[in-house]
């Protein structure tokens, strides 16, 4: 089994409303993102899943997010865009794209809103 990962970034800004904490306020972030890719059988180049085409692929997803007032935006009209939250729309939306396989799977995503916090979506 291979597992590889691309990371790449958006900057957005969102408030979590009815946190009893300074999040209820707008703020941004420059959000970290992290696509994990899962499979067994590789190309005839050796490869699972190019870089290149992954990267180009989360980046159309980022595109939408990137600098918005999330909020704002009709994905996140009926609940909050919390890191969790986040992380599953962008896999909801990444899981859909061509280049995954019966043996190639997006395995989970991964949002950084500071260096030091992360969440990570997978299915069950």
């Amino acid at each position: 089994m291979y597992e590889l990962t691309v990371k790449s970034e958006f900057e957005a800004a969102h408030r979590i409303e009815n946190y009893p904490g300074k999040c209820v306020r707008l703020h941004g972030h420059n959000w970290i993102v992290e696509a994990i890719v899962q499979g067994e059988k590789l190309n005839e180049l050796g490869i699972l899943v190019d870089f290149k085409v992954l990267k180009s692929e989360l980046n159309k997803v980022l595109d939408e997010l990137d600098h918005q007032y999330l909020n704002e935006l009709e994905i996140f009209a009926n609940q909050n865009p919390t890191a969790e939250i986040i992380a599953k729309e962008i896999f909801d939306k990444l899981a859909t794209a061509e280049i995954f396989t019966d043996t190639t799977k997006l395995k989970a995503v991964k949002v950084y809103e500071s260096p030091k916090s992360c969440v990570m979506y997978f299915p069950s």
